[in-house]
């Protein structure tokens, strides 16, 4: 299936889905001029076909998580086994394969430094055909406004601000994850639009506990909700981690102005010479191009820029990835 597979109202649900991926289905038919149940259709059989899946997911930084971003050399045809035994571990959230097939990049995340520190000082060093690691720690995420989500369609004014998500605090202070909490976020994490109910019976909690708690997690900035939908299917061909060099003065602007761009989904600070991490999308290597040389290009702060063309998506937000369908990582 291509991008046609898509029709307007398709691409429509998905463009109000990544502004808030947990709105009422009865809200999203309201800004969507449509019915709920028509939404609800809609919105079935694109997840039971695997193309689309909203998801409830930790922000590492919030939460305390250990994450780094890591790039892997291995020998020529060793890649895609390595990638693929990456994706089976429950603390990778992305794996993906770069052109010319002899580097893999992830994103681990650990709950413990001991489970962070194992895997980088002992079992990929140990890795049969990996011939060298490096790891970059995440320091900060930048997150742009609903306005920035790649123009899959013209929403008006009114319709953004009629789904913007609730106001995020700016307090920095570390949120703490009880047992209970990561419970709800295993379910949240495989289907972000889980009822109340569910999400109680995950916990053992109230149903009204448990939404004063997702609340709670959201105005806190600990918990976010996303669509994950391949981007091949929305018109968007091609794909590329970019590793930018910044003046440590001039980080967060650059940051932040790489995060309202609708062509970076992700963009973080991180350690390292490259101090800046970004994925960006373009519907083909022209527009990658264009991308380059008028969009970071006019971003006169940034020295030094690495563009690192993705070969193949082997896992997204947790969900592995055949290219064409999205489905869960066996547990």
């Amino acid at each position: 299936m291509d991008d046609q597979g898509f029709d307007l109202l398709d691409r429509q649900l998905v463009q109000v889905l990544m502004i808030d991926g947990r709105a009422a289905f009865s809200r999203l038919a309201t800004v969507l001029g449509t019915t709920d149940q028509t939404v609800i259709r809609r919105y079935r059989r694109l997840r039971g076909a695997g193309l689309l899946r909203v998801l409830g997911l930790p922000v590492g930084d919030r939460v305390g998580l250990h994450e780094s971003r890591l790039r892997i050399q291995c020998v020529p045809g060793a890649a895609p086994a390595i990638a693929e035994a990456l994706a089976r571990r429950p603390d990778t959230g992305w794996v993906k394969i770069f052109s010319g097939g002899t580097e893999v990049g992830c994103l681990v995340s650990s709950r413990t430094w001991e489970d962070h520190e194992a895997l980088l000082l002992r079992k990929l060093p140990r890795t049969q055909h990996v011939t060298g690691v490096s790891a970059q720690s995440m320091l900060h995420r930048y997150t742009g406004g609903a306005k920035r989500r790649l123009c899959l369609t013209e929403l008006s004014e009114e319709q953004i601000e009629a789904l913007e998500p609730p106001p995020v605090s700016t307090d920095e202070e570390t949120v703490r994850l009880d047992d209970w909490d990561h419970a709800m976020l295993a379910v949240l994490a495989r289907d972000g639009r889980a009822g109340y109910p569910e999400l109680a019976k995950a916990t053992g909690r109230s149903e009204s506990t448990v939404r004063r708690r997702v609340d709670h997690l959201r105005r806190s900035g600990a918990l976010a909700f996303d669509v994950e939908v391949l981007p091949v299917h929305l018109g968007y061909r091609t794909e590329a981690a970019l590793a930018a060099t910044v003046a440590p003065s001039d980080l967060a602007e650059i940051g932040r102005a790489l995060a309202d761009h609708p062509q970076v989904p992700f963009v973080a600070a991180t350690t390292g010479a490259a101090n800046l991490a970004a994925s960006v999308l373009c519907r083909d290597q022209r527009d990658l191009y264009t991308y380059m040389t008028e969009g970071i290009g006019a971003l006169k702060a940034v020295r030094r820029l690495e563009v690192l063309p993705v070969l193949r998506h082997v896992k997204r937000a947790g969900l592995l990835s055949d290219g064409s369908r999205l489905f869960d990582a066996p547990r």
